[in-house]
């Protein structure tokens, strides 16, 4: 079955140029580098920029078929700023295409029938799409929140909805922080990831530290993953590999400690190349492992 990943689907426009973006593509990308069957869905302008997002999509063995176009919006384009390469900071143009994602019966078709449905918080920063997204998410067997808070783009409410319609949730330590802050609740690891799990009632929990690697609160465990030393090009799309390894390990059955530190290799590899979405393989992924493990 497939996996579903919602919302934008952009250029980020470098000092180097223009590459595709958005998280749910590049998650979709890496999941389709490991093997897997990743959908998007998303919506694109009827403008030269549309036309060369969807050519990319399809040149990385992706369908478009659940890629909208629209008429009187632009496709999607974000400012990035690299001058720290390991903390990226975005200027996000609004409003665009994606802002407009039309819920249709081939949608919801498609969730109910995918092995999991990935979506974050940016894609409801706009009535149209979030509310194509709250009735997706009502159809999805395995909703995975990739929280992915961009700042003016979010609002603790709905950042509050969304966890509570998920299954799995990935953040990071800043998002962690600020969302502990919310509720009054330790930001330190292990309390904050049991707290967030019993509180709603999700199946996983998962913090990214960038450098410093990750943890995991799954099966009333915690599981800490070190990060690995590599030489950083940008860190755009880092975390997006990341979750797309993890849910590989995660649908495969594999052992929460395994698919960790696969996901924390798969970031770091990302992360030695410019850009989001490089052609990396399992192989290379693991390579990486095994020697940060002999090291």
């Amino acid at each position: 079955m497939p996996i579903a990943c919602f919302g934008e689907m952009l250029w980020d426009v470098l000092p180097t140029g223009k590459q595709p973006g958005g998280a749910p593509l590049n998650v979709a990308v890496h999941l389709h580098n490991f093997g897997l069957d990743a959908q998007v869905i998303s919506r694109v302008g009827h403008d030269d920029l549309g036309t060369e997002l969807l050519a990319f999509v399809e040149s990385k063995g992706i369908s478009t078929r659940y890629v909208q176009r629209g008429e009187t919006h632009l496709t999607g384009v974000v400012k990035a700023n690299v001058s720290d390469s390991m903390e990226v900071t975005y200027q996000i143009v609004k409003p665009v295409s994606w802002d407009y994602i039309q819920y249709d019966a081939a949608l919801s078709e498609l969730v109910e029938t995918a092995d999991a449905f990935v979506f974050g918080s940016l894609a409801a920063r706009h009535a149209p799409s979030r509310e194509t997204l709250y009735r997706l998410l009502q159809r999805a067997p395995l909703k995975v929140f990739d929280v992915n808070m961009r700042p003016p783009h979010y609002s603790r409410d709905v950042v509050t909805y969304l966890l509570r319609q998920a299954d799995v949730v990935k953040l990071n330590h800043h998002e962690l922080a600020e969302i502990m802050g919310w509720f009054g609740v330790s930001p330190a690891e292990e309390t904050a990831l049991r707290w967030l799990a019993e509180r709603f009632q999700l199946r996983a929990v998962c913090v990214t530290k960038g450098a410093d690697g990750a943890a995991l609160w799954v099966g009333e465990q915690l599981y800490r993953s070190p990060g690995i030393a590599v030489q950083v090009q940008d860190t755009i799309g880092s975390g997006d590999a990341f979750l797309a390894a993890l849910l590989r390990g995660w649908l495969a059955g594999q052992s929460p400690a395994d698919y960790l530190a696969f996901a924390c290799a798969a970031g770091s590899l990302v992360a030695t190349f410019q850009g989001a979405t490089p052609a990396i393989s399992e192989a290379q992924v693991r390579a990486l492992a095994t020697t940060a493990s002999t090291t």
